[in-house]
């Protein structure tokens, strides 16, 4: 089997690339900066030479996006829309003009397009879009906006000999250097990682290990298409995530931080106090109706087997 990963350079790209690789299909990567002998050269705007990689394939993974973990700036914010947007956009021309289309287009999506909430948790079939929560700040619209533009440009491909899967991920928690997990064991380690803002927002993740095994997964199940959650069955308060990563590390104690604490906290990191408040309740229904069995459903266990690889890093 063949598969493309466009935008496959990251620390995701890696993932998927090592399991493939590893499973005996062959894997070639698009990047900006193609750096290795399986790496090829595009801009993830315009179609080139690298759309003769996608004819003749079987996969495509599309991982293109500029980072979030940002200031949301104007010109972040139409960075982030822009390279999510074209790179789908051109992406969807290379399948539609390839004379053997993959069988299968699976791409990025984010599990913030659904609402934040505490109520109920956010499946595919019932959860609830954001956008028009009256608790959560305007500022974080442009995010699903963002999430919205993504998916719509998939769905608009025409494509009509290749499968599509919209991939809602939740934070997906390896131990790489400067990851997620590593930026939260850093604050875990020193006492700051209490409760913010009362530590109820919703935390949804997924080990890294059960992420690479359901894109394998969804490749192999033809019945799958459109929106599917990529995120562990047991999402938990902020306040028990934390505690649980605290355990890990062996931490007994944590201080707590206000609200306005978070604020000034990711305005000195440069990111955005919205991936610490936002209340992300998100459940893979369609994944487990389909008969995925996660190694990693529970919070503490995955938190115990993270910390001791990154503790081995």
């Amino acid at each position: 089997m063949k598969v493309v990963i466009p935008g496959g350079s990251g620390a995701l790209g890696a993932l998927l690339d090592r399991g493939l690789t590893a499973a005996g299909h062959q894997v070639v990567t698009l990047s900006r900066r193609p750096a290795g002998p399986r790496q090829i050269g595009w801009d993830g705007r315009t179609l080139g030479a690298w759309a003769e990689e996608v004819d003749g394939s079987d996969v495509v993974v599309n991982l293109a996006g500029r980072s979030v973990n940002c200031r949301y700036t104007e010109e972040n914010r139409r960075e982030m829309m822009d390279s999510r947007v074209r790179s789908t956009r051109v992406v969807g021309q290379a399948v539609a003009a390839a004379r053997r289309p993959p069988a299968v287009w699976l791409q990025m999506s984010t599990a913030t397009v659904y609402a934040h909430r505490h109520d109920a948790p956010n499946g595919e079939h019932d959860g609830l879009i954001g956008g028009t929560e009256p608790d959560a700040p305007a500022s974080w619209r442009y995010s699903i906006d963002i999430a919205r533009a993504w998916e719509e440009t998939q769905e608009d491909a025409d494509t009509p000999a290749t499968r599509k899967v919209a991939l809602r991920t939740a934070v997906v928690l390896g131990p790489d250097r400067g990851g997620a997990l590593d930026s939260l064991s850093w604050l875990a380690r020193l006492g700051a990682g209490g409760p913010i803002a009362g530590g109820a927002q919703y935390v949804s993740w997924i080990h890294e290990r059960d992420f690479a095994r359901a894109v394998d997964f969804l490749i192999a199940h033809d019945e799958l298409t459109g929106p599917v959650n990529l995120a562990a069955p047991n999402p938990l308060p902020q306040r028990e995530f934390m505690r649980d990563l605290r355990t890990a590390w062996g931490m007994p104690l944590a201080l707590p931080a206000a609200r306005w604490m978070a604020e000034v906290g990711a305005f000195a990191m440069r990111s955005e106090s919205e991936l610490l408040l936002k209340s992300r309740r998100v459940v893979p229904t369609r994944l487990l109706d389909a008969g995925f069995t996660f190694d990693y459903p529970h919070w503490p266990a995955a938190a115990r087997d993270l910390v001791r690889r990154l503790r081995g890093r």
